[in-house]
């Protein structure tokens, strides 16, 4: 039996208990603008020769050094952005109930939010950040304005949500995800607030953690290792997952001390997920690059080849979409190969068509997959 034929059995399985699922997820919030760049412009509106790749983009600016140049971006659309808000709502299609605490708005909740507020509870801290999103054949590039995202404190929620009632959610909740560390500069001490003083006084009971760092190359190699010391400190409280894309990987495994990992073929990403779960001693990391997946548990390493789109409507928030998989699969209580697989598919799906999946759209991904 292959790998999703043993998915789409336990996905069929034990798909009803997402409906008695609670996430608590956070903390950022982003009004993503989609763009593509202009090489050349033969008339109005979407008459024009796109720059398709980074390096072309790469080059272009270059050719400007010393000068000056003008790059059109030709806007596809708006929509939520941030790794909470994309996770959360991915989860939400999924079927679980769902709080989500973050920057959804200054003095109410921005439109773009709106597909979470009518399915969940939503919570601002304050005024989401933006982002430009320049989308190429390989790969992103992402343009962010986010000095709305340093009012977010433990104080903050505290204050506009209560502290009694904050962390009667986190008691409540069965997935607690908190992404986007790079971008929130007092994450590392939220976390420290939740490990020292909040989940010591809060009753015990089995429960996900989930983390996500979000590219943190412009964050210093000490401030990652600081950040990552207070992840691991949340083991002590339940299952700790953190999830990282192939570039994040990179970063880590050397800012552990591990040395340089290269490549993503099966071998690299199984040894890199091994070696990093290893070293923080967590229950789970997960490697995603684009066309593959894998986990390292205390028990094994897993492996899943992904469903590659060679040509996909949209790729900002696939990698979100892969954590909202992942962690559903959890909440499931899947096989951890099985959790690759719910998280390919629920990218794969999302990448393809612009909408987070359903489980009958994941199971119907899982059952058509060549």
């Amino acid at each position: 039996m292959n790998f999703k034929t043993r998915a789409l059995e336990e996905l069929r399985a034990r798909r009803s208990a997402i409906a008695h699922k609670y996430t608590v997820a956070g903390l950022d919030g982003f009004v993503d603008t989609i763009v593509t760049p202009v090489a050349l412009r033969s008339g109005q509106g979407e008459n024009f020769t796109p720059i398709s790749t980074v390096t072309e983009f790469g080059q272009r600016i270059l050719g400007a050094a010393g000068k000056s140049t003008n790059i059109e971006y030709y806007p596809r659309m708006d929509k939520l952005g941030g790794n909470g808000p994309i996770m959360a709502n991915a989860i939400l299609a999924a079927g679980c109930k769902l709080t989500y605490i973050g920057a959804l708005g200054q003095d109410s909740i921005h439109p773009v939010f709106a597909p979470i507020a009518a399915k969940a509870r939503a919570v601002s801290l304050c005024a989401p950040a933006a982002t430009t999103a320049v989308e190429f054949n390989d790969g992103k590039i992402m343009f962010g304005q986010m000095k709305s995202l340093d009012e977010i404190t433990y104080a903050r929620i505290s204050e506009v949500m209560g502290r009694d009632d904050f962390h009667a959610q986190l008691a409540a909740a069965d997935l607690i995800a908190l992404v986007n560390w790079t971008m929130i500069t007092h994450m590392t001490a939220i976390f420290a607030e939740l490990t020292e003083k909040v989940f010591p006084a809060l009753p015990k009971r089995d429960r996900i953690f989930f983390f996500d760092l979000a590219d943190p190359e412009k964050r210093s190699a000490a401030d990652l290792v600081d950040a990552l010391g207070k992840i691991a400190a949340f083991e002590k409280f339940g299952r700790v997952t953190l999830g990282l894309n192939l570039k994040e990987a990179q970063q880590v495994f050397a800012a552990l001390g591990l040395g340089i990992s290269e490549g993503d073929d099966e071998a690299v990403l199984r040894h890199t997920a091994a070696e990093i779960r290893k070293k923080l001693n967590v229950s789970t990391v997960v490697v995603h690059p684009r066309k593959s997946a894998a986990c390292a548990t205390a028990d094994a390493t897993y492996w899943v080849p992904g469903p590659y789109c060679e040509q996909p409507l949209i790729t900002t928030g696939a990698g979100d979409h892969f954590n909202a998989g992942f962690s559903v699969g959890q909440l499931l209580g899947l096989s951890p190969e099985a959790c690759l697989a719910t998280g390919v598919c629920t990218s794969g799906h999302y990448v393809r068509t612009a909408a987070s999946p359903s489980i009958d759209d994941l199971e119907t991904f899982l059952a058509n997959w060549k």
